[in-house]
Parts: C-alpha cells; structure tokens; sequence
C-alpha cells in the first residue's frame, strides 16, 4: 500500500476510534480561519507567579459548520507538557467545558486551570501552552487542526539568591507594590483634631485674653488686672476694690455681704463659690475698715485674692472651679 495512503488511513481511524489526536504525533493542516473564531480571558498580570500558583484561563471558540470539535482532542488533565523535550512544568489541573448549539455554528466555552510545578533561582520565562484540537468535517470526514494562542508569563523564584540590585531587579510588567496608609491617615487626622480640640479648651480655662468667648468677661479682665497689681496694702486695697467691681457687674447691683444669697438665687453658675464668697467680705471688711487686725487667710491676700478671682472666672465661664478637687 502507498504510504500516504497508510498515513491517511492512521488518521482517519485516530479521529474515528476516539483516540486523542495529541497523541498521532502527525501534522494535520490547519482549519481555515474563517471557520473558527476564538476569543480569550487570561489572567490579569504576567509576572510574579511562583511554584504552586494557578493560573485560571478561559477560551471561547465559535465553530461553522460543516466543522465540528473532536472533544476527545481537548486537553487532557495531568498531561505534562513539554518544550523542546524538557518538561515545561506547567501542569492543566483542571478542565469544564460548555456547549452552546446555533443554527449554523456551535460554541464551546473551555475553562482550564494550570499549576505552575517549576522554579528557578532567577525570574523565567513560562508559557500556557498553544493547545491544538482537532475538527471533522462533518461532510467528508477531514480531520484539521486548531491552535489555540499561547499565553506568556514569568515565574518568580521563591527567594533571592546572591546579592540583587533593585533597580536592575524590577519588571516593567509588573506595577509597584504600595501599602495602603489611609486607615492611618484617618487616624491620625482624628487624633490631630482631639489633641487641637483639647488645647483650646485648655486655652480656653487657663487663658488670660480675651479674645475667645466669654474671655472678657468682668472676672476675666479683674483677675488680669490684679496679677499686675502691686503686693502691698494699696495693691491688696486696689485689688479689693476690683473684685466689688466685677461682683456689681456681673449682678447688674451692689452686692454685699447681707444679699450675697440673693446674688446666687439670681446667678446660680456662683453657687460652687458661695463660702469663698462670705470669705472675700470678711477679707474686705478688714482691709477697709480694720487694717490693723490681722487678716486670718492660709496665704498671703493677693495669692488668695488671685486664686479666688480665678475660680468666680471659672464659674462665669461655666465651669466648676472645684470640680475636680
């Protein structure tokens, strides 16, 4: 028998048996182009993959008839692939596939998964192989073939051998790696906003100016006023006079030792200062009209009188001068 005929003879009952064309290791002629139609979903990067990574791609081919897929030509799970005779180490771990009939054309979605069972001590070149698949003309019986296109990769080794200059080590293909710092920029914008919040409430208590609100009320500018106040008997005289200012201010009339009640039924924010209240009198009382008794205070009068103009500007501002003793 002639031998092309032999060959033809292999071929057809290759196809015809079921048997996987992959393994006729004969070169059929490609299909013509316009018969099939394919189209790929590959993984999204190129680079950076190490032993042990799978890499998932997705094939669609649109079939015209008269042609049809010979499925037993798909490739097979576990088939090691091979490149020039070597081992390519790229491994298909797993293969669906779908069908979906038209009135003159069927589409076959195939999903593969390969592992990636290679490494090397520098970055290397890899590929998803080009799978070829057999069609039958379903009118003659002609079996061609179809390459499906490869996808190139790189695979990584595990870790650095020898010494790497970075710059010469970064792949173009692969963008930078950047750690996300806005968690942390949130936190710091919140903690930058409770430490400013904080400072000016302190301002705001322990401030002389008055140029916040409520700063320049008569408390606040008589406590300023005292503590540029000399520390003598006409400093304390002085000093004396202007707290009675302050006080007759604040309640809108004179207040004296008799009303000092009254004076806190109609400003109750004072009440915290009620006893160091009846003390200033007694204070006043002395400096005024009995400046040869001693003055009985745990401090010198002006230290006393700045302490208490202090805690009557707390109160005025709102706050408890002996709320955190």
């Amino acid at each position: 028998m002639h031998p092309s005929l032999i060959k033809l003879l292999f071929i057809f009952m290759t196809a015809l048996l079921g048997m996987p064309a992959a393994f006729a290791d004969v070169a059929l002629p490609s299909v013509d182009e316009k018969y099939v139609s394919v189209q790929e979903i590959n993984p999204t990067r190129d680079a950076g993959y190490v032993v042990g990574d799978v890499l998932d791609r997705t094939i669609t081919l649109n079939i015209k008839k008269p042609y049809e897929l010979v499925k037993e030509s798909l490739p097979i799970v576990g088939y090691e692939h091979r490149w020039k005779g070597q081992i390519s180490g790229i491994e298909l771990v797993n293969i669906t596939t779908e069908e979906h009939k038209h009135s003159d054309s069927v589409t076959h979605v195939l999903h593969l998964s390969y592992q990636v069972f290679t490494t090397s001590r520098t970055a290397k070149p890899a590929a998803l192989r080009g799978e070829i698949i057999k069609l039958r003309d379903t009118g003659n019986r002609e079996v061609v073939q179809y390459r499906i296109p490869s996808f190139n990769f790189r695979v990584s080794p595990l870790s650095v051998y020898g010494q790497v200059v970075l710059k010469d080590e970064l792949s173009p293909f692969h963008p930078p790696l950047l750690l996300d710092s806005s968690k942390e920029k949130r936190y710091v914008q919140i903690l930058a906003g409770l430490l400013g919040l904080s400072l000016l409430g302190l301002l705001y208590i322990l401030g002389m100016h008055a140029w916040l609100p409520r700063m320049g009320a008569p408390f606040a500018k008589a406590y300023r006023d005292i503590r540029k106040m000399p520390d003598d008997t006409a400093g304390i005289q002085q000093a004396v006079a202007r707290v009675h200012q302050s006080l007759n201010k604040t309640a809108g009339s004179s207040v004296f030792s008799n009303n000092i009640e009254h004076f806190l039924q109609t400003k109750p924010a004072f009440i915290p200062m009620k006893d160091d209240l009846k003390q200033f009198f007694d204070l006043s009382r002395r400096v005024f009209f009995e400046p040869q008794i001693s003055i009985d205070t745990n401090e010198k009068p002006k230290a006393w009188l700045l302490t208490f103009c202090r805690h009557l500007r707390d109160c005025e501002r709102g706050l408890n001068p002996y709320a955190g003793a």
